[in-house]
């Protein structure tokens, strides 16, 4: 089984989290890894370099997870060989007042790559199904129709938001643009160990938020909001991968061997010059080299 099949999620089958590996047995040795993942960042960086040339399918990349599960690692090492010109990432943080006054897909088409671009988005849309599903008050302030109290928060207000999400990634698809989506699957255990090292280390005390221990609290509804969101977004064309979190070097690297066979899925290719640019090239070079330019 190919590692991109082995942690694809297309939503056939339901899922349960807490029977899902953390942490890869018996995984490569960190040399092994190390090494692989360099490999892996080259093939990257020359796919991209094809995408971007070619222009004509965005790529959108969708890290989800728990406080600490390790996005923005895996971004510094698995995206550090791409061309700034045509890579970028984007953090969703909590909705400003503007992006709450309009739908809530809206500030995420602001941020959509072009055509031939790769953007990566840190936490993502998705959050309006997970933050919501677990603190729904939150929702009660947006002036949505038909929300006036909890108990218009249910099941069918989510099963609607599961449909335009799986509805606005196909028409994405439709325009050219492809949705990688990564699920980092975190223990908690893991987690506890995380946040005790950003505690205990000075240089990482910055990383430390006390929001992120009041959210910790919710570790257990925070499970089954992700449980109903890979269950109810995940599709063939747009699974979700589901990657064990624990072993950060191991994370990278899984999420890097899908990055590179889906992007060679895509068959990005320079572009074919025709004949009479062909023969311009060669005078222009031959005028160069005779110093007449």
């Amino acid at each position: 089984m190919s590692t991109e099949s082995r942690y694809r999620c297309t939503g056939e089958d339901p899922v349960n989290l807490s029977e899902l590996a953390t942490r890869v047995d018996r995984g490569p040795e960190q040399a092994v890894i190390t090494n692989a993942l360099a490999a892996n960042v080259a093939t990257l960086s020359d796919l991209q370099t094809r995408l971007y040339a070619q222009k004509k399918t965005g790529v959108i990349i969708i890290l989800q997870g728990m406080d600490t599960a390790g996005k923005d690692g895996l971004i510094r090492h698995v995206f550090s060989g791409l061309n700034p010109s045509g890579t970028s990432v984007i953090s969703f943080k909590q909705p400003t007042h503007l992006q709450l006054n309009h739908d809530f897909l809206w500030r995420v088409n602001q941020e959509l790559p072009e055509r031939g671009e790769i953007r990566i988005f840190n936490r993502s849309q998705y959050e309006d199904v997970l933050i919501s599903h677990v603190h729904p008050e939150m929702l009660l302030k947006q002036n949505l129709p038909g929300v006036n109290t909890l108990a218009d928060v249910g099941d069918k207000f989510f099963d609607r938001r599961y449909h335009d999400l799986r509805h606005f990634e196909t028409y994405l698809r439709h325009q050219g643009f492809v949705t990688i989506k990564f699920f980092l699957h975190l223990s908690r255990e893991e987690q506890t160990k995380r946040f005790e090292r950003r505690i205990e280390i000075p240089s990482k005390n910055w990383k430390f938020s006390p929001s992120d221990m009041s959210e910790r609290a919710f570790w257990a509804d925070y499970q089954v909001a992700y449980t109903k969101m890979l269950e109810n977004t995940a599709t063939k064309k747009e699974p979700w991968y589901i990657i064990p979190a624990d072993d950060k070097g191991a994370a990278r690297l899984i999420v890097s061997n899908i990055l590179v066979k889906r992007l060679q899925n895509i068959h990005p290719t320079y572009p074919v010059v025709t004949a009479d640019t062909q023969a311009q090239l060669k005078r222009t070079l031959h005028q160069l080299k005779k110093g007449e330019l």
